[in-house]
């Protein structure tokens, strides 16, 4: 992948990740010195090298570079000999530290001529800009002259109380302006049209030309920090053979460092899918100026125009601020604030930054299921066995688990949603438009309003006084199922009761119709899947959403939890 064409528009993040390559070089550098500084002590001092070295930022913020990821690993070699007390400090000193010291002073040189480049042909851009529209600007100015000293001549041609030479000089005044417009208008469109081509060799030209110079930098920079690998894995290679093991690791390491692959990772990660701005539109001012055969026509179009091609008049405003946004590639742009689902960041990378967050939140939820296991499973042994330990000391922990459970779904499920709106997928307000439409909802489906619905007349209802809670999906509505579930001979007790926050309309098969501020009994936890099975005062059973009530449990019921 070439930086010129894939990453025109990202001249600041370059010369951010360019600088970050000769500060990753010298940190290289500085370890390989302190290594010679400490490579006659012991294990222990060893470690702690490595220990400081390993790196302490989070996983998302881990760079995915084949160089720095080859460097860890050479890390993780190191500690496995850190035992031995073999000195190689004086062969390193000088093929590894003392190479990349002078190879780091090359790249900074280097880099600061590229970097030179760039802005000075921004600069040079920026002043085409300026002179094009102050000539645009001056055009404007002579056009609405012209129509002034137009209007005055005509006056006065038409009032039989002006003297001839009032209307001579009205008339000379006016040739004169008209003439200024004219010569306005010619420079004007002779800098859009310099502009014009000046941005073409500054976008086709001059950038692509010093990003590849970047590049190449960049990709002789990765393959040195390769090699300088490499010879300190050899340095220490042919003087101590027993290990030789971990050295060899360390070649594969320093093998593994691919700078086509760094070089697309910068691609992937800078990316933004923008297309390079167009050319810049002609402007006419002077379409309100009136011409006459005798005075000599003033041409009211521009040069192309006049030879047979015509010219588009797009919106002057649209089209001059839409690249103003796009022109500016060596201006610092805002820094974009740091939100939940990433909607700062352009299409692609959210979408990448979500499906890395789901993925970390389902790693976290299968951590917290395997506890929630573990702990099941000590309960079991500690009722079996009494003696070694209580069972009841394990709930406050199950619960726990349990809620963490239930807010990582919660988050899993707000993230899924984000990358579906991101892929471009059937979202809630779909389903609310679809309805509105009059469009049947297939039977389950759930209102994005919080309310259950089997068909398209069926009413949505929302709860008053309180925003809607996430529905549930509905219970079972298999009739056999439900009746053998309430078919029991005694009614199941009173485990705790709850309250109404919401009031539900129940149409389903086994649900309860609940007014808000109602009182229940609770008879059955909810399972996990949204509904708590509740007892009417009446005496009436069935399924509510967990999610509309504010249950309370008996203290002594084991499992109580909470829920508002």
């Amino acid at each position: 992948m070439s930086w010129g064409t894939e990453l025109w528009d990202q001249f600041e993040n370059l010369d951010k990740h360019t600088q970050w390559g000769i500060d990753f070089l010298e940190r290289y550098a500085k370890f390989v010195k302190e290594r010679l500084e400490i490579e006659q002590n012991y294990a222990k001092q060893l470690r702690n090298l490595v220990k400081k070295y390993c790196p302490k930022r989070s996983k998302d913020e881990e760079p995915r570079f084949t160089s720095c990821l080859s460097f860890y690993g050479i890390l993780n070699e190191l500690n496995d000999y850190a035992g031995q007390r073999e000195v190689v400090a004086e062969e390193m000193g000088h093929k590894v530290y003392g190479t990349l010291m002078k190879y780091s002073q090359d790249l900074k040189a280097e880099r600061k001529h590229h970097l030179q480049e760039g802005r000075k042909a921004q600069h040079f851009l920026d002043q085409c800009w300026k002179q094009m529209d102050n000539s645009k600007k001056k055009f404007e100015r002579e056009c609405k002259e012209a129509e002034k000293s137009q209007i005055t001549f005509e006056r006065l041609d038409n009032d039989i109380n002006a003297t001839k030479s009032e209307v001579e000089k009205a008339k000379a005044q006016y040739y004169l302006r008209t003439h200024m417009a004219d010569e306005s208008k010619n420079e004007y469109a002779a800098q859009l049209q310099n502009f014009n081509a000046e941005q073409w060799k500054h976008f086709n030209n001059s950038i692509p030309h010093i990003f590849k110079n970047l590049q190449d930098m960049d990709q002789r920079r990765t393959v040195k920090l390769g090699e300088t690998y490499r010879s300190f894995a050899e340095a220490e290679r042919r003087v101590i053979p027993i290990i030789s093991k971990c050295l060899e690791g360390m070649v594969s390491a320093a093998k593994a460092v691919d700078d086509r692959r760094d070089s697309g990772i910068v691609v992937e990660s800078f990316k933004s899918g923008f297309d390079p701005p167009g050319d810049f539109p002609f402007e006419d001012f002077s379409q309100n100026l009136s011409r006459t055969g005798s005075d000599g026509a003033i041409s009211s179009t521009p040069k192309g125009e006049r030879d047979g091609a015509p010219g588009p008049r797009p919106d002057p405003k649209h089209t001059m601020s839409k690249a103003k946004n796009k022109l500016w590639l060596f201006g610092k742009k805002p820094k974009a604030p740091s939100v939940e689902d990433y909607s700062h960041l352009p299409p692609e990378q959210r979408r990448k930054r979500l499906q890395q967050k789901i993925d970390e939140l389902n790693n976290k939820l299968q951590i917290e299921m395997d506890q929630r296991d573990a702990l099941n499973k000590m309960k079991d042994v500690y009722e079996k066995t009494p003696h070694m330990g209580d069972p009841n000391s394990l709930q406050p922990k199950i619960s726990e688990t349990i809620c963490n459970m239930e807010k990582l779904r919660s988050e899993i499920h707000k993230h899924e949603a984000w990358l579906s709106e991101v892929e471009g997928k059937q979202g809630s307000r779909d389903r609310r438009h679809s309805a509105d439409n009059h469009h049947p909802a297939p039977q389950g489906r759930e209102s994005p309003e919080g309310s259950y619905t089997e068909d398209a007349g069926q009413e949505h209802h929302t709860p008053h006084h309180h925003s809607g809670p996430p529905q549930p999906g509905h219970p079972s509505t298999d009739p056999h199922d439900f009746d053998d579930e309430f078919d029991d001979d005694d009614p199941l007790p009173v485990i705790g009761h709850c309250k109404a926050l919401y009031s539900f309309d129940g149409q389903n098969e086994g649900t309860l119709v609940i007014a808000e501020d109602e009182v229940l009994y609770i008879i059955e936890e909810d399972k996990g899947d949204g509904w708590t099975r509740a007892r009417k005062q009446s005496g009436e059973e069935g399924y509510v959403p967990t999610t509309y009530v504010e249950i309370t449990m008996e203290k002594n019921c084991k499992g109580a939890v909470t829920y508002i």
